[in-house]
């Protein structure tokens, strides 16, 4: 197993642990599609159109989106090897005086240390939100 593999399931092991999902682009397209029915709604059939409109485009908009939130560790497996290589790399400015044989022991390291844990994490989250345009959140 190479290094990058090792890495990938490490980010996949600390936003499990975090219970972390991610919403992708297509959120913002369905609140764009409820709030442009509500607005046609509206110039069609005046208030009551636009409370209409606004149901018909927030169902519309809920469906268009479905699928959309997905666990982190979901999205860090479906990564092209181009950006697996670069979270990597952004990963090892982190890890560069860590020094691992195996998943296991990269895994123990990484957990047992909360400042490297905290780490990690916080650089995970900045490569998916800046590069994946993904919105994060924590589920309760």
């Amino acid at each position: 197993m190479s290094r990058v593999d090792d890495v990938m399931k490490l980010c996949c092991e600390l936003s499990a642990n975090q219970q972390i999902q991610t919403t992708v682009m297509g959120s913002g397209k369905g609140a764009a599609v409820a709030g442009g029915l509500a607005f046609a709604g509206g110039l069609l059939g005046g208030p009551p159109g636009i409370a209409v409109g606004g149901a018909v485009g927030s169902l519309l908009g809920c469906w268009l989106t479905t699928g959309q939130f997905k666990p982190l560790p979901q999205i860090i497996m479906e990564l092209s090897p181009q950006q697996q290589q670069k979270l990597y790399e952004n990963l090892m400015t982190i890890l560069d005086n860590v020094h691992w044989t195996d998943l296991a022991q990269l895994t123990a390291l990484v957990m047992g240390n909360p400042t490297l844990k905290q780490q990690l994490t916080g650089a995970l989250l900045g490569y998916i939100t800046k590069e994946l345009q993904a919105n994060v959140h924590y589920v309760d």
